[in-house]
């Protein structure tokens, strides 16, 4: 099923004119018509809010199988915390970078048990936090509550949702994969138009290695050495 038959199934689910669709996106009714149609696809840009007012997912929209981000859940459903407590080391480089001489705000993108968010918080950044796992977030709350903390945690999937605030330092770790190759630049993209000025992005991702190519002689030398 392409991007249309969908939007046109959703769309009628809700009960929606294609006017009705064309007003809460900013467009022509015309345009939806030929989405649905098939004459033209709707802008990568109006995916996010398309999804939105659909009540569906960026994923449904391209048909893609629905699923979830992961199994979190079911490894967040344990009593231990399943990556620990201890911060990521890139917690310390955000307070080394940009340290708390007032309250920064920060996002965690994809804060699973509410770790790192809770460690920022404890150190005088002003956190929210959203992750897919309802378990997780869940944990998270427990966390920050152990602690006495505030951190505004919310439940939205890393594909689908993108920010309207501004933010001083946008802190993601080991998240980005799971965005579709094609929306990845629309994503970092969103995240720059939201971050301060003089703020900060602070990501992890996961790369094949070695990412670096190996110097030339490399070969022979384990030839030689072997």
């Amino acid at each position: 099923m392409n991007i249309g038959n969908v939007i046109s199934e959703k769309r009628k689910a809700l009960g929606l004119t294609q006017q009705a669709l064309a007003e809460k996106l900013h467009v022509s009714f015309q345009a939806i018509s030929k989405w649905e149609n098939g004459t033209s696809c709707p802008d990568i840009e109006l995916l996010p809010q398309i999804a939105a007012i659909l009540k569906t997912t960026i994923d449904s929209l391209l048909g893609y199988p629905s699923q979830s981000v992961t199994d979190y859940d079911k490894r967040y459903g344990n009593e231990e915390y399943y990556w620990g407590l201890k911060p990521n080391n890139l917690c310390y480089e955000i307070m080394r970078i940009k340290p708390p001489v007032k309250p920064y705000k920060v996002i965690d993108i994809g804060c699973g048990e509410g770790k790192d968010a809770v460690f920022l918080a404890r150190n005088g950044y002003d956190v929210t936090a959203f992750d897919a796992s309802e378990q997780g977030l869940s944990k998270a709350r427990e966390l920050a509550d152990t602690y006495g903390v505030k951190v505004d945690f919310f439940k939205a999937d890393v594909r689908d949702f993108r920010l309207e605030a501004n933010y001083d330092i946008i802190f993601s770790s080991g998240v980005f994969h799971y965005i579709p190759l094609e929306l990845r630049e629309n994503v970092v993209n969103n995240l720059k138009a939201h971050t301060t000025t003089n703020g900060i992005n602070v990501v992890n991702v996961f790369v094949e290695k070695p990412f670096i190519p190996l110097p030339p002689d490399t070969e022979k030398r384990r030839i030689c050495c072997g």
